[in-house]
C-alpha cells in the first residue's frame, strides 16, 4: 500500500482521492508514522441519498402549516 506524508496528501489530493476510488488505498504518515488509511467507501444505493423516493405516496393537508395554531397559542398565552 502506498504511503504519503501529509504535505505530498494535501498537495495532491484530488488525485490521490482518484486513485482511492479506482482501488488504490493509500496511507497518510507524518515524520514517516503511520496516521489513517485511505480507501474507497462502497458504491451501493444504500450510501446514495434519494430525494424524492416518497413522491406521490404520501400528502399533507393544505393547512398543514397552520394545524395546531390555536392549541399553541392558548398554551402560550392563555387564551381560550
Amino acid at each position: 500500500m502506498k504511503i504519503v506524508n501529509i504535505h505530498q496528501a494535501k498537495t495532491h489530493l484530488s488525485r490521490l482521492i482518484a486513485e482511492a476510488v479506482s482501488g488504490e488505498s493509500f496511507i497518510i504518515a507524518k515524520s514517516g508514522k503511520p496516521l489513517v488509511r485511505v480507501e474507497a467507501l462502497p458504491q451501493d444505493d444504500e450510501n446514495v441519498a434519494r430525494l424524492g423516493f416518497m413522491q406521490g405516496q404520501i400528502s399533507l393537508p393544505d393547512d398543514f402549516d397552520s394545524l395546531g395554531v390555536g392549541d399553541v397559542e392558548e398554551m402560550f398565552e392563555g387564551m381560550s
